[in-house]
């Protein structure tokens, strides 16, 4: 029974279905790429399909989160700074999601405490039962508002202590709607070397602990290195009360676009929709079969690419840079083989610099600080001394913008970024940004439109005049040095509607040497890759 002067989540909504995603013993299991292909099976079965990330951060949002630490930092078409499992939600799903897809506590908890100073509780004792549990409620259940089903990953591990309000109010929600709610469950299973056995004890005591929360799993998924022989599946569904039809084995796979395919095979959605009473459909994955296809292929030809990086540590950091790029070499057919280079050391370790002509294209991603951005710029000046493809993201722009005018006999170009007193600032700090350096949520973000220049390449590899991209910047190219561009060698390609910002900077005697303020990796799929990276392999093969 709902306490007395609760807010009611049940009154709207009441056709939506809910799948929670948890996890268990450890992170780095997989739950969002889990999610993202539940997603992917629902709504290839024609099911409207949203999905959503609840972080236990206290952060407001992602957008001060050390990259190195945590990922990347993916931006939503309506700006917001988020979690990077929402680039898996959009890539496997083929959606573009709103601020609403990524609720971190930091939010939450903001929303509470003001609506206490508004005296919105009308005096009472603010708890974390049932007034942080409330809201989370109330905000899963908005968000899902209107479709079919709607997927919710819980951040954390199961059992860690700022997570268990997340865990607190699904489990309520449950209760309040028990025939529109079942959860999944991802549990590691692992492998002794020395025994030669998969070991189901953790798992076990994974389930054991959630069940000691109040929720029982309907679903698990069992992560392990390699696949585990039949008999873990039957002693896995003994000791943990989940039928083996519920089960799936899920060992490492040679690319993540398989998971949904080994999710299909297992017949997951047939449990999925009988448990939620959702009429099951035949689900459409022909193009998906095509993507793992491609990913597994080995081709004749391999494209050598350098990421100009600072954050060597996490792969995570550039992730959608990465996925980008496979997609690209799949629409092209050929092998990527992705070459990261040190920005840090690359000015003066010739071993570094000797990467740079074994590279058959550059890509300078986006990124803040000064930290590495010497070799940044000496990436950019190789790549239109030598007329290597380069592509240039946010800062890559910047840079090139910088190493152009350097090359042109501007000895001191440079961003008023890294250098606030320079004399020839190339790049400075967008006017409505002037105060804010150091603030966050308060950068340029999200969709923009730009407006192509006929017979650029970008206009030519985007086939259009009128492009919208995604972006998380706070400074721009400075308009002072704009008619200056093709003494540089250069031309501004890509401008604002109003024409007030620059947005598309290329090389003019280049095979691709083509820029963007934006952030365009957001926006490629595994079946429908971006243009620019497109193009930039394109480029290399047609040397």
């Amino acid at each position: 029974m709902a306490r007395e002067g609760r807010i009611s989540v049940a009154a709207k909504a009441k056709q939506t279905k809910f799948i929670f995603v948890t996890g268990g013993m450890l992170s780095g299991l997989g739950k969002g790429i889990t999610a993202a292909s539940i997603g992917t099976i629902l709504k290839a079965r024609g099911f409207s399909v949203n999905i959503q990330k609840c972080d236990p951060y206290l952060n407001v949002d992602a957008g001060t989160l050390n990259p190195a630490e945590h990922g990347e930092v993916f931006v939503t078409r309506d700006g917001a700074e988020a979690d990077l499992d929402l680039g898996h939600y959009e890539r496997f799903m083929d959606v573009e999601l709103t601020q609403s897809s990524s609720l971190m506590s930091g939010r939450i908890l903001q929303k509470v405490v003001d609506d206490e100073r508004a005296g919105r509780y009308l005096g009472k004792t603010v708890q974390v039962v049932p007034h942080v549990t409330d809201s989370i409620q109330a905000d899963i259940v908005a968000t899902g508002k209107d479709f079919d089903v709607h997927i919710v990953e819980i951040g954390g591990t199961v059992g860690d202590f700022e997570s268990l309000s997340f865990i607190e109010a699904i489990r309520e929600l449950s209760i309040r709607r028990p025939q529109d709610c079942i959860f999944v469950h991802v549990v590691y299973i692992p492998y002794l070397g020395a025994s030669r056995e998969f070991k189901t004890k953790p798992a076990q005591n994974a389930v054991r602990e959630l069940r000691g929360l109040g929720i029982v799993p309907d679903i698990l998924i069992a992560r392990a290195e390699a696949k585990p022989p039949r008999s873990v599946l039957a002693k896995l569904s003994l000791f943990s009360g989940v039928e083996q039809e519920a089960i799936v084995l899920m060992p490492n796979a040679p690319t993540i676009y398989q998971v949904p395919l080994v999710l299909e095979a297992a017949k997951i959605a047939d449990v999925i929709t009988s448990r939620l009473g959702l009429r099951n459909h035949r689900a459409e994955l022909a193009a998906w079969h095509r993507v793992v296809k491609s990913a597994l292929t080995s081709y004749r030809r391999t494209v050598r690419v350098g990421v100009i990086a600072k954050y060597l540590y996490n792969q995570d950091t550039y992730m959608s840079v990465f996925e980008a790029l496979r997609a690209a070499a799949w629409a092209n057919e050929v092998n990527i083989d992705i070459v990261w280079v040190n920005a840090e050391i690359l000015p003066k370790d010739k071993k570094e610099q000797a990467l740079l002509p074994t590279l058959d294209a550059i890509i300078v991603p986006g990124g803040f600080g000064p930290r590495g951005i010497e070799g940044k710029i000496l990436a950019a000046t190789y790549a239109l001394d030598n007329k290597v493809p380069y592509l240039g993201l946010c800062l890559g722009l910047q840079v090139a913008l910088i190493a152009a005018a350097r090359r042109a006999g501007l000895a001191g170009a440079n961003s008023t970024e890294f250098a606030p007193k320079s004399l020839d600032p190339v790049v400075s700090t967008m006017a409505e940004q002037i105060g804010k350096e150091n603030t966050g949520g308060t950068m340029r973000l999200g969709d923009y439109t730009c407006v192509l220049e006929r017979g650029s390449v970008a206009r030519k590899v985007y086939g259009q005049g009128s492009i919208i991209e995604r972006h998380r910047h706070r400074y721009e190219a400075n308009n002072a040095y704009r008619d200056r561009y093709e003494t540089w060698g250069l031309k501004a390609s890509g401008l604002s509607p109003d024409g007030t910002l620059v947005e598309m900077v290329e090389a003019i005697d280049h095979p691709y040497f083509v820029t963007t303020q934006a952030h365009p990796e957001f926006r490629s799929r595994p079946a429908r890759p971006h243009p620019l990276f497109v193009g930039l392999l394109r480029a290399v093969l047609s040397k």
